[in-house]
């Protein structure tokens, strides 16, 4: 993994409308489908870099489209390419790269999941796919992510002293960025209080708690570090990646309630600080994968940026929102932003970290941490400059 040590950088990055669609789906309307919203963010992460169609050799696709259909449409002949999620696309990026596969490649992603009115929960959930961790437990109702997540908090909750109102900081938090953020579709500001007073959706976790459903796209252009420097005047570097698997359990809640990921993401730490040669103390900002915001006080644990117990007190005191001492998905992320599965996070860590976000803008930043911990597969990426 040495090896992997800023070897690539983004040199573009793109996305849809969100809002627009959003409010045009609310209305009844269908914009496009998961092809249409990934060809509108490649082509505007094109204009980004400033590159043409012709200088990509690597293509990488979401889940939600076929990979040869989705070159197809682009009019693409990449000489290599897969089909995976936001992080691993990332990772399988630069393993192209530093295995001399491209040294150019897209990243492109679209969902139609609103107006598809996809089902994340419920005995047809992503289509009663076997696949899903989730699916294994409908015999006994727990079909639904909420469902899960609600337990995991509450057991880590009642261990480690954390509150439902220390974990409304992460929805006040992120809708402070969010308001601030014109890409964003929930924008109004809210208040703990406003948080407690919201309806459960599934106890202890409320509506504040859930991330968005809403249709839209996402393109990042990632090239060989040299290469980078030549193609753009303002590389965002991938310092470095790591990823650790807890598969033991990994279809049952065993690894949710014993310690919620924890070991998995220790280890990821462990790999990505060491080979980038930081710790927690030199990242500017932490962006965490939030399906549900249950999420981001287990990554500030697991990752070090607080001692294990102290979650709840370090959101509370110490701030995760844009004046805190570790701002937290700064964009609103996954619970005001825009739910693109982690591939918005990208985006943001790299307008962060080349000074475009406008009021939203954390100074000085340098150096941000991406994370998400899905099932028990703890992976990270360091973006720098």
């Amino acid at each position: 993994m040495k090896s992997m040590k800023r070897i690539a950088a983004v040199i573009g990055v793109g996305h849809t409308d969100w809002v627009g669609d959003w409010t045009r789906v609310r209305a009844g309307e269908r914009p496009d489908d998961s092809y249409g919203y990934a060809v509108a963010a490649f082509r505007n992460a094109l204009a980004d870099a400033a590159l043409t169609r012709d200088q990509i050799n690597g293509l990488i696709v979401g889940p939600t489209t076929a990979y040869e259909r989705m070159a197809e449409i682009l009019g693409m002949d990449a000489r290599w390419g897969d089909q995976s999620d936001a992080v691993m696309s990332v990772f399988q990026a630069c393993m192209a790269i530093e295995s001399g596969q491209a040294d150019v490649v897209a990243l492109v992603y679209g969902n139609d999941q609103r107006s598809a009115k996809t089902q994340y929960g419920g005995p047809q959930a992503m289509g009663g796919n076997e696949y899903l961790s989730y699916i294994y437990h409908s015999p006994w109702g727990m079909t639904s992510q909420g469902a899960l997540y609600a337990m995991m908090f509450r057991r880590y909750g009642e261990l480690l002293g954390v509150s439902e109102r220390d974990l409304g900081h992460v929805a006040v938090a992120q809708r402070e960025g969010a308001s601030v953020n014109p890409n964003a579709i929930q924008r109004k500001r809210i208040t703990i209080d406003e948080y407690m007073a919201a309806s459960y959706i599934t106890e202890p976790l409320r509506l504040f708690d859930y991330c968005l459903i809403n249709d839209g796209g996402v393109s990042l252009i990632i090239a060989e570090a040299e290469l980078a420097k030549k193609l753009s005047s303002r590389p965002v570097f991938i310092e470095a990646l790591s990823r650790y698997d807890s598969n033991k359990g990994a279809t049952s809640l065993e690894p949710r309630l014993t310690d919620f990921y924890r070991s998995a993401q220790q280890a990821s730490a462990e790999q990505v600080f060491g080979i980038s040669g930081l710790d927690p103390k030199d990242i500017d900002i932490l962006q965490v994968y939030d399906s549900f915001s249950v999420h981001v006080p287990l990554a500030l644990e697991g990752y070090g940026y607080c001692k294990v117990g102290e979650a709840g007190r370090f959101m509370r005191e110490e701030g995760i929102g844009l004046a805190g001492k570790l701002p937290v998905n700064t964009s609103g992320g996954h619970l005001s932003e825009s739910y693109m599965q982690g591939w918005n996070h990208q985006i943001e860590c790299v307008r962060q970290l080349r000074g475009e976000c406008g009021a939203r803008q954390i100074r000085d930043c340098r150096r941000v941490h991406y994370t998400s911990d899905i099932a028990g597969n703890a992976t990270s990426i360091i973006y720098g400059v």
